[in-house]
């Protein structure tokens, strides 16, 4: 009992002053519960993606399955609160509620109910006069129909002479009339329709053989993939019309998304993705590739010149180190790690303070919105209060990075944005750039909801010509045309087009209005 009267308090005593022993077990423990605090951190993320609201839920798992860590449009991504201080909102007025006008553009049958002949008669005996109407409108819809274009060839030979003194032969006929696959029973329309169907509607071939087997038509799934890469390959030319168009430059946004392709099972295949080209009429082009390596858009972008915007994957570097090539950073990429430590941590002050840091950026690109600025004053604006911010909140996040464990979501998250930092803040040179990579995932997604259909692609060529679809009609879409229709201009008009100014005049930026009515057969 005296002894213990001579053993020092741990308590008050340092570290340091620690027997060797006892200072191991200290160091093990601390880090131990930092190991235990980052498991807790994971099992607290993953189960509020499992278990947390459905809008949560359900973009958690966009990002998990789907492509890159995608995030929702800037707007949406942003959650710009209504109170930002730094923002005035301008004044508006709700919206009438109601039921939506049906389009104009639709045709109409008009039905009139009239009262009896012996009712338009006044108790006076006076003819009642019509002063008005009531109209109201209901949509009708007629399942699928079809029909059989018979392709007639009518035959001419000489009687009299049986063909002996007719010039060129006995028997004269029309030459066949061209078609976008010879000798297929497949029209531009019938073709359009089936592309469109899977390639923007996300519905499989083998759903589209049981609807046309429900009309009376049997078309094998079979016969409808070997259409859809035939009309890929006969669309080469105009793709590389598209390529041309994005490696022109100026601005070029690129992601890249996971494809199984059968036929190929121990690659790492990816379908890219380039936005670019003019930016009020941007190209997409689709490229498949059994790669996810840097080589693949330093080589895709050989000769370009201009801004390239992606995520943080590191296979992007390389496209830094050529002449004339400047990097962007997605902010929408940062935001959504600091959003995982508020879902993580029971704390995450910190995290929310990062995204308010975001939130005004964001902030900022509203305001331009709201005023509909050109490039100029964009670029104006952004110099003006976002350049502030960004310097604010890089010096904010050196602070605390030292004091933050690395290995934990937090820490994991500011290293991300100041690695890319350089890079996430040059959109504000120009007004043309976008604070993030937004545009172009978006433009990912429809391979993706259909990716969720068939799973995979069976072959590298089918891959390829997923690509060259996707290609032409999400480029349709985003230059304002209805892809059913402009498909239909395109295949009518491709099988007549033999130089380039011809197939120029057919790219989506090109075509204007057209694709909007049916074209002339």
């Amino acid at each position: 009992m005296d002894n213990a009267k001579h053993v020092p308090v741990a308590s008050a005593l340092t570290i340091a002053e620690l027997p060797v022993d006892v200072q191991e077990l200290h160091h093990i423990v601390v880090e131990l519960t930092k190991k235990i605090q980052i498991l807790e951190e994971q099992l607290r993320l993953a189960t509020a993606h499992r278990y947390g609201s459905s809008s949560d839920r359900e973009a958690d798992e966009k990002q998990a399955r789907l492509f890159n860590e995608a995030e929702e449009g800037v707007a949406k991504s942003a959650e710009q609160p209504a109170s930002e201080p730094s923002v005035p909102v301008a004044a508006h007025q709700r919206k009438k509620a109601g039921r939506r006008a049906l389009p104009e553009n639709l045709p109409r049958e008009e039905i009139v109910h009239d009262i009896p002949e012996e009712q338009k008669h006044c108790s006076c005996g006076a003819q009642l006069s019509r002063i008005g109407e009531e109209v109201s409108e209901q949509l009708q819809v007629t399942p699928a129909t079809v029909k059989v274009i018979r392709h007639v060839r009518p035959k001419y030979a000489c009687r009299s002479c049986q063909g002996v003194e007719t010039e060129g032969g006995a028997v004269k006929i029309a030459a066949p009339a061209q078609q976008l696959i010879p000798k297929s029973i497949a029209t531009p329309e019938l073709l359009a329709y089936l592309l469109v169907s899977k390639f923007a509607d996300a519905l499989p071939f083998y759903r589209q053989e049981r609807i046309f087997a429900r009309i009376g038509v049997e078309l094998s799934r079979t016969t409808m993939c070997s259409w859809a890469m035939e009309v890929a390959e006969r669309l080469s030319p105009l793709l590389e019309l598209m390529k041309g168009t994005i490696r022109a430059g100026p601005y070029v946004q690129i992601d890249e998304t996971r494809l199984q392709v059968l036929e190929d099972p121990g690659s790492t295949s990816q379908m890219w993705v380039y936005r670019g080209g003019d930016p009020q009429s941007p190209t997409l082009f689709y490229a498949y590739h059994p790669s996810r390596s840097g080589d693949v858009p330093y080589e895709f972008l050989d000769g370009y010149r201009g801004w390239v915007q992606t995520d943080g994957y590191a296979g992007y570097n390389k496209l830094g180190l050529r002449p004339g090539v400047v990097l962007l950073g997605c902010w929408a990429h940062s935001r959504r790690k600091f959003v995982e430590v508020t879902k993580a941590s029971t704390g995450g002050s910190s995290a929310h303070q990062a995204l308010d840091y975001i939130r005004r950026l964001y902030a900022v690109e509203s305001l331009a919105e709201q005023r509909a600025l050109d490039d100029a004053q964009i670029a104006e604006l952004r110099q003006e209060r976002a350049l502030p911010v960004l310097k604010e909140f890089r010096v904010w996040l050196t602070g605390i990075q030292d004091q933050t464990p690395p290995q934990g979501l937090l820490g994991k998250a500011i290293s991300y944005t100041l690695g890319q930092y350089d890079r996430l803040e040059k959109y504000v040179q120009h007004g043309m750039l976008h604070p993030d990579n937004n545009l172009v995932e978006n433009a990912i997604r429809p391979f993706v909801v259909g990716r969720k259909n068939w799973l995979f692609s069976a072959t590298c060529r089918g891959a390829h010509a997923s690509a060259a679809l996707y290609s032409v009609i999400e480029t349709a879409k985003a230059n304002g045309h209805e892809p059913y229709w402009y498909l239909r201009f395109l295949f009518n008009e491709l099988i007549r087009a033999n130089t380039k100014d011809q197939l120029t005049a057919l790219l989506p930026q090109n075509v204007g209005s057209k694709a909007s009515h049916p074209p002339s057969r």
